[in-house]
């Protein structure tokens, strides 16, 4: 199973953080957001990985190269400028992806959800071409936008439990982007939307960790806690 990492936002709420460093560089606990991801992704038996990017993108192939010293093999897929948003990103890197469902994660996020669950997931989802990893809402997003039926993905009110936020962690199958246009710009909302109304998107609680590192004093906030927890385990 493949994986693929969203990294090609700008982080405009991250500014002047991001005026020289891309939002998936930026450090907590000791080392770049992105390399958290690809550590505990080969720890969990993925050796094939995509990464877009736009945004200062040429720092992200300088800093992981081809991934050899995490156990990885990294390809890229680089974006023009102002990048093509999640489903045009995701279309555009599909001739790396192959056939098969592949893992996406973003960037900027830092979650402890166990990615080795993608490969038994990958195999449940005929007939389901995404499958998506939902947090308890942050409080930045108290709202919510989805909720779960059983199993299946509605969005907030269509169902009687509680509003969730998606963690930026989802199982897809090629299929889900195919009439997405080659070069396209294009946000991940409108297929969800298709996919949810006719009941195809699956999905998980998960009740662990998440943290959307979307600005300077949450990335603040999660190096200290990351720093503590690796000093009282020390």
């Amino acid at each position: 199973m493949k994986a693929m990492i969203l990294a090609a936002g700008r982080g405009e709420r991250m500014r002047p953080l991001t005026d020289t460093t891309p939002k998936p560089l930026l450090h907590a606990g000791g080392k770049p957001l992105i390399v958290w991801h690809l550590e505990r992704l080969a720890a969990s038996g993925f050796r094939d990985i995509v990464i877009n990017h736009s945004h200062l993108g040429e720092q992200i192939e300088a800093t992981l190269g081809n991934g050899n010293r995490f156990g990885l093999n990294i390809l890229y897929s680089p974006e023009p400028a102002g990048a093509l948003e999640t489903a045009g990103g995701i279309a555009q890197a599909l001739p790396f992806l192959g056939s098969q469902p592949f893992l996406v994660v973003n960037g900027d996020v830092w979650c402890d959800w166990d990615f080795s669950q993608a490969h038994k997931r990958m195999h449940a989802l005929t007939g389901h071409p995404a499958h998506l990893v939902l947090v308890d809402n942050p409080p930045q997003h108290a709202g919510g936008d989805f909720s779960l039926d059983g199993e299946t993905v509605r969005y907030a009110g269509e169902s009687t439990g509680p509003t969730l936020t998606y963690a930026g962690t989802g199982i897809f199958s090629p299929d889900f982007f195919a009439a997405v246009p080659a070069g396209a710009v294009m946000k991940m909302r409108p297929l969800l939307d298709a996919g949810i109304a006719k009941g195809l998107v699956t999905g998980e609680r998960h009740p662990g960790i998440w943290v959307d590192v979307g600005t300077p004093e949450r990335l603040a906030e999660l190096d200290r806690e990351l720093k503590a927890k690796e000093f009282a385990l020390s």
